[in-house]
Parts: C-alpha cells; sequence; structure tokens
C-alpha cells in the first residue's frame, strides 16, 4: 500500500495572533533567561513576534509553531546581545566580599540583572514547573556565558531540545553544540536547573519564616534577622558595587546603614523569579512610606532542615515597585 504524503495548510494570516498569543509568555522566559531583563525581553518577543509576521507565508509547517518563534526569538536575542552584553549582579563583578561600615559606592552605568515578576515570566496554571529556570541565582549564572552558549544551554538544558534540533536551529554542527554545551555547564558550575533545591513559598515553615522576616525588619530587630540568615548568607544590593558575606556582617549591615529605624521599614510581599520577595517601604516624616528597594530572597535547608535565607538581592531602582504592582505610597497608619 502506498502511502499518502500529508499536505500542510497555513492557517490564514488572520489566525497569527489566536495562534501565536498561547506562546507569548514562555517567549518573554525565555528571551528573559538570555538578556537578564523583562523590558529587553518584552521588547525582543514584539521584535519576534513582527518578524514572524513577516515571513509568516514561509512558515512550512516543518517544525512546530512554537519551535519556529523560539528559533526567531534566540536569534533575535543574539543579534541584540552583540558586542558581549551582560547584565550582571555585584557579586559577579569579580570583588571580594565587603565589610559593613565601607562607604557605599553606586555605579549606574552599569546594566544590572533585573528581577523579574512572575506573572510575567511564569504560567499562573503551571508555575512550580518554571520556577527553577529563572530563578535569580541561574539567570545571573547565564549572563556570565558567552551568548551563543547561553543559547545552547537554555535550549538543551531548559528546553530540552535535542543537540541535533539546537544545531539545526542554530546553524552548528551536533560537535559544536555538544562543545559549547560542556564549556557552559563547567562556567555554570553549581548552578542548575534543579527544581529540588527550591522551597514551596507556601511550605507552613517557609511561610513562618516569611512573617518573622517581615516583622524584624519592622522591628528592626538586628537580632532576629541575623537569626534568619544562614551563616555564609549574602546580601547585595544595585547598583551599589558592594556585596556582604556572613549573616554577622549583613546584621552590622542593617543595622548601621540601613536609614530605617523601629517601626520605619514597611515590607510588602510579592513574588520574583520563582521566590519570595518583598517591596520596602521606607517612612518619611509625614509618616507615609515610600519605595525604598525590592527585596529577592534565595531560601535554603539549614543544618536542622528548618528553612533560612541563604541570599538577598535589594535592588534599588524604585522603578520597579510599578512593574511588580505594588503601591507608590503607602498611608501612614501601614502597620507591619
Amino acid at each position: 500500500m502506498t502511502g499518502t504524503a500529508t499536505t500542510f495548510e497555513l492557517p490564514a494570516r488572520e489566525a497569527f495572533p489566536e495562534l501565536t498569543d498561547p506562546y507569548r509568555r514562555e517567549l518573554v522566559a525565555h528571551c528573559y533567561r538570555m538578556t537578564g531583563s523583562v523590558h529587553d525581553a518584552e521588547d525582543l518577543v514584539q521584535e519576534t513576534f513582527l518578524r514572524a509576521w513577516r515571513s509568516y507565508e514561509s512558515y512550512e509547517g516543518r517544525a512546530s509553531l512554537r519551535t519556529w518563534l523560539y528559533r526567531i526569538a534566540t536569534n533575535v536575542c543574539l543579534t541584540a546581545l552583540e558586542g558581549d552584553k551582560r547584565r550582571p549582579l555585584p557579586t559577579g563583578l569579580g570583588t571580594a566580599s565587603s565589610e559593613a561600615g565601607e562607604a557605599l559606592v553606586s555605579n549606574d552605568e552599569i546594566l544590572w540583572l533585573e528581577p523579574a515578576p512572575d506573572a510575567d515570566v511564569l504560567d499562573p496554571a503551571d508555575v512550580t514547573a518554571g520556577r527553577a529556570s529563572v530563578r535569580l541565582a541561574f539567570v545571573a549564572a547565564l549572563q556570565h556565558l558567552p551568548a551563543r552558549q547561553r543559547a545552547v544551554l537554555v535550549l538543551r538544558e531548559v528546553l530540552a531540545w535535542s543537540a541535533a534540533e539546537v544545531a539545526a536551529e542554530l546553524d552548528m554542527t551536533v560537535a559544536a553544540v555538544n562543545s559549547a554545551l560542556q564549556r557552559a555547564r563547567e562556567r555554570m558550575g553549581s548552578v542548575t536547573v534543579d527544581e529540588g533545591s527550591l522551597r514551596e513559598p507556601d511550605d507552613p515553615r517557609t511561610k513562618e519564616l516569611l512573617d518573622t522576616y517581615v516583622e524584624a525588619f519592622w522591628n528592626k530587630d538586628i537580632e532576629q534577622i541575623v537569626s534568619l540568615l544562614a551563616k555564609d548568607a549574602v546580601w547585595e544590593m544595585p547598583p551599589f558595587v558592594s556585596w556582604y558575606a556572613g549573616a554577622e556582617n549583613i546584621g552590622r549591615l542593617v543595622e548601621r546603614q540601613c536609614p530605617g529605624g523601629v517601626h520605619e521599614m514597611r515590607m510588602l510581599p510579592t513574588s520574583a523569579n520563582g521566590q519570595p520577595a518583598f517591596g520596602l517601604y521606607m517612612r518619611r516624616p509625614d509618616g507615609t512610606f515610600t519605595p525604598f528597594h525590592l527585596q529577592v530572597l534565595t531560601l535554603g535547608d539549614g543544618s536542622d532542615g528548618s528553612p533560612e535565607v541563604t541570599h538577598v538581592a535589594a535592588f534599588f531602582d524604585v522603578s520597579l515597585f510599578k512593574d511588580f504592582g505594588l503601591p507608590a505610597l503607602l498611608p501612614a497608619d501601614a502597620g507591619a
């Protein structure tokens, strides 16, 4: 019996928005991993859809529409990253940990890594499945890879494409893809897409830790803050170039160099990069509270298995509050 070839019928161009919109959020996440900026990612996805629209008639259905869009998005990102563009955190600058009390130096000329609102990069129907691939440490580590290595690792490790598929999409040989992946893994070190290393935010012990953390800042209880941190915890706060290692060192930083006093730091919960986050507001002389910085917390397990804060990235770009749906002002009666 002779088989009958299936003829691909391209849907009408009018169907383009309906066909492509379901992939928008995951493409934003893809471009965010590549660039370290949600704002850049959204622009690049717009460019991806524009290019796809213009070349829609050439889509022959040999690959899925999703794969076709990812190919365009990846190449758009590679073009945008020409010139070895990367967005670091202070810990990625190659400097040693600072001691609390040293002068704070900011650098607004550096393009810093941005946190990503969960709503922009995670499917609300399946948040758990995507958290590991957008967590702050993973995206920060990606920024240290050359752009093509970055693309290979994301396509292979996050999207689980085969080496042959990646080679076809990036116009590389399979051997070159495997070599790039090996070098990328070596540079990434222990930072991998490991869902098992993440604590669930709705775990009762995790929730208790976060509630205590908020209360400790409201009371400026340095001893309590230190007790919630891992002994080797790290604190960094772009655009300030310094970073701080050690719970006691971080405690001294908050005590001596944070301008807020008792009942002057109000925190509202949000989520970023699949991690717990807080908008910290500082009390003004008139009693109201205004944005101060956005904290993104990384949690781990202590020696006794209880949760602890292992890393805090405090972003002092207060324009982020709007991106995360946080109010621009809190009334004077906003308590802890």
